[in-house]
């Protein structure tokens, strides 16, 4: 596999991560110091976000290079406990080369709530994201969390955290950002049309699969299927 990964260069990682903070940080994804990013540069290494941070306000000396273990190999601060969270998905999908963690408030709540998003009520969503399941709680910080989110990280592409957030995966931080836009607007308008409108015209089985053939035709190859609303 390793041949076929596209790496971004160590400029086109870092700028990316800050420009991806920095629209998490506006969306209202992250307040405070929450969240973290990070972007595989090469085989051994890639580029986290540090601890105690505004994913609004870094500046490129902020950023940290660590190695595949998260020991520090260039800058001054100290990584997310929650970079072993990131380097699970690498270790378990050699495909994604960046993964995004925020607190989206719509998609949070659904991940407290216990309830995954896989209604196919979108397009979109079908084709984009496919099925976001929920991962067991874990204390964030903790192996339990990497432990929590292993089974998923291989056929999906993204996942709630019960109780936490959220983390979607791609292959720069841009399309992991995305990813997460995406999640956070599904959990949105499965908000209003299953809780508040209550009501929603679910794709059929025979629509979902022909947005199946379109992800495909995408190079999207995971997400899961939704089951259409006449195979419940």
């Amino acid at each position: 596999m390793a041949e076929t990964r596209q790496y971004l260069s160590d400029q086109e990682a870092k700028a990316q991560i800050l420009e991806v903070g920095r629209r998490m940080y506006a969306k209202n994804y992250v307040v405070s110091n929450d969240g973290n990013l990070t972007c595989r540069v090469a085989d051994g290494a890639l580029w986290t976000t540090p601890t105690g941070v505004s994913k609004g306000y870094m500046t490129g000396d902020m950023l940290i290079k660590v190695d595949l273990a998260g020991h520090v190999l260039e800058g001054n601060r100290r990584p997310s406990s929650e970079l072993k969270m990131h380097l699970r998905v690498y270790e378990e999908n050699p495909a994604a080369l960046a993964c995004v963690h925020a607190h989206p408030p719509v998609a949070t709540s659904f991940a407290i709530a216990g309830i995954p998003l896989d209604r196919p009520i979108l397009p979109e969503g079908v084709v984009q994201l496919g099925v976001v399941p929920v991962a067991p709680y874990a204390a964030p910080g903790t192996q339990e969390v990497p432990d929590s989110i292993a089974p998923f990280c291989r056929t999906h592409n993204g996942v709630l955290l019960a109780n936490h957030g959220a983390l979607t995966w791609g292959e720069s931080p841009m399309q992991a950002y995305m990813r997460m836009e995406s999640l956070e607007y599904y959990a949105t308008v499965t908000l209003y049309t299953g809780y508040l409108i209550g009501r929603a015209n679910e794709l059929t089985g025979a629509q979902v699969d022909q947005l199946i053939k379109t992800r495909t035709g995408l190079g999207i190859l995971t997400g899961g299927r939704p089951a259409g609303r006449d195979e419940h």
